[in-house]
């Protein structure tokens, strides 16, 4: 842990980032702001505007610092590499600054694609993170982590293999849904990308590997 002081402080200094940026614009920001919205932009969900500058950050910062607790005490953290911890400490903070942006911009009459912004953003993520999914190796924390994978490396190696290329393609349509402003696609592709493997995953050991 020790380690990576500094990157997690870096991070997390990051994660909180928009709340300075809220609190300088807090005059200008309405009592009562849309952080949440529909596949046509339209806000569907709103919160009181300490919730949205405060709140919001300070959760953001407890996800962020649980996923890098969780990662870095993995019994196997040996097994992920530091391409993928830099990754995860990088996951978080980058979502942060994306989405209180977004909501600080909407909430001062600013006209902003939000489903392009996520879209563009979830699927790079997605393209990055299947890239280095078939280079993992087993662990506990990161991957698909079924009783099939976790107790046979060679079927951990394939699912592996099959879920990085799906990663890819579907970051990819993520990126494309967003710009053309396809939103019913998202929750196809994520059902896609959980299921294929696991269902691949199962198949390979009833095959005995």
């Amino acid at each position: 842990m020790m380690k990576y002081k500094k990157t997690i402080i870096l991070t997390s200094i990051i994660v909180v980032l928009p709340m300075i940026a809220g609190l300088i614009l807090w005059k200008q920001l309405p009592d009562t702001m849309a952080v949440h919205f529909g596949t046509d932009n339209s806000p569907n969900g709103w919160s009181s505007k300490p919730f949205a500058v405060i709140g919001l950050p300070v959760l953001m910062l407890a996800v962020h610092l649980i996923c890098v607790g969780i990662t870095l005490n993995d019994p196997k953290r040996k097994n992920i590499s530091e391409k993928m911890k830099g990754l995860i400490f990088w996951i978080v903070p980058v979502v942060s600054l994306i989405c209180n942006i977004s909501i600080y911009m909407a909430a001062l009459g600013k006209k902003i694609n939000i489903g392009m912004i996520t879209g563009c953003a979830v699927g790079f993520v997605f393209v990055l993170v299947g890239n280095y999914m078939p280079k993992l190796k087993q662990n506990y924390t990161v991957g698909i982590k079924l009783p099939w994978t976790l107790s046979s490396e060679e079927n951990w190696n394939k699912t592996h293999r099959l879920a990085g290329w799906l990663w890819i393609l579907a970051g990819t349509a993520l990126m494309a849904a967003g710009i053309l402003d396809v939103g019913n696609a998202v929750i196809v592709i994520i059902l896609a990308i959980m299921l294929i493997p696991a269902a691949y995953s199962f198949i390979l050991y009833k095959k005995g590997i």
